[in-house]
């Protein structure tokens, strides 16, 4: 989910807290909770610092490590403590209970929209990214803003919010259907389907779908029941030559393709270069595909730059290249 959806979950744990006796009666542990709540509901996500570096680094541990089984352990263990240090006589045994709780939510609730996360590590590095709630939904966050309203004005906090995130479970269950109806529409369609991508949109009956095949990739929506197919491409495996060997050596290649499930690729030839790209098929937008990874290599068969994330123009693209590139050669 997004920053803003997941602070407010923090705060309806933290409002759901209030229905534990322990927390009921010290008001220093509430005000203890709702700090470890609020940080522990948006720390999977610190790693966003790494977009400091680069795009292929962010790309490659956003949603990784940091949702992985042992640092949930360790963030809800981590929070507490330092909340503890500066609240000593709170009990931090409920402290880092609600403290770990939102940090497991956190994790949770990121598994089900399509950018996913690897919340089974160290298992399986593996994307779980069920496809069928958005990274922001509208009628998740609304329903939060609604339950901070009414605490405000005096509702009872604890079983305001129970009472929000049991029509939120509902919304859940419903979205699911939504999806497994989907799924079952593509399999009695489109014969030998491989791999098929979900994703809801703000509008309930349109779902963004893209579909691999044994000879094809679709990309298209569904609409009230109706598939409609935007593009359609010749499913093409990857060359296995030198150069494309090298491409996938390059750090932002090896980034988006251990993070995309559907791409097709492309490979231009000029005077002195070659320009491989990578095109995630997941993401169309007004015709567009803006998640792609391009490497540009020499005729030495040396890479002379390359780029990952999210480009909607070519000259945007070529203006990230040559920074790229310039920034490179300074070291």
């Amino acid at each position: 989910m997004d920053t803003a959806t997941h602070i407010t979950m923090g705060i309806a744990l933290g409002g759901i807290a209030t229905l534990d006796p322990v927390v009921q009666q010290d008001s220093a542990l509430f005000t203890a909770v709702m700090v470890g709540t609020i940080v522990g509901s948006h720390a999977p996500d610190f790693d966003t610092i790494l977009k400091l570096r680069n795009n292929a680094t962010y790309l490659r541990h956003h949603r990784g490590i940091t949702h992985s089984i042992p640092l949930v352990i360790f963030w809800g263990i981590a929070i507490s403590s330092i909340i503890y240090l500066f609240l000593p006589e709170v009990n931090f045994l409920h402290l880092w209970l609600w403290t770990s709780l939102a940090v497991i939510l956190h994790v949770f609730v990121d598994i089900f929209n399509a950018y996913g996360t690897q919340a089974y590590r160290p298992f399986t590095k593996k994307w779980v990214a069920h496809g069928f709630i958005s990274t922001f939904d509208p009628y998740i966050f609304s329903l939060h803003v609604i339950g901070i309203i009414a605490w405000i004005l005096g509702a009872t906090p604890g079983y305001t919010w129970l009472a929000i995130y049991f029509i939120i479970l509902l919304y859940y269950i419903k979205r699911y259907m939504d999806k497994r109806e989907i799924v079952k529409l593509i399999y009695e369609h489109f014969a030998h389907t491989e791999k098929i991508a979900t994703s809801p949109t703000t509008k309930q009956n349109i779902w963004r779908i893209a579909i691999t095949t044994k000879d094809f990739y679709y990309v298209g929506q569904v609409e009230d029941g109706h598939i409609v197919v935007n593009d359609q491409f010749d499913k093409m495996p990857v060359p296995d030559n030198r150069l494309f060997e090298i491409a996938k050596k390059d750090k932002n290649i090896a980034a988006f393709l251990s993070f995309s499930p559907i791409y097709r690729w492309e490979w231009n030839m000029y005077d002195d270069f070659s320009e491989i790209r990578f095109i995630d098929l997941r993401y169309r937008t007004a015709g567009h595909y803006p998640f792609v990874a391009v490497v540009q290599i020499d005729d030495n068969q040396r890479i002379m730059n390359s780029y990952t994330g999210w480009i909607f123009s070519e000259e945007k693209l070529q203006s990230k290249l040559n920074v790229d590139k310039q920034v490179s050669s300074t070291f």
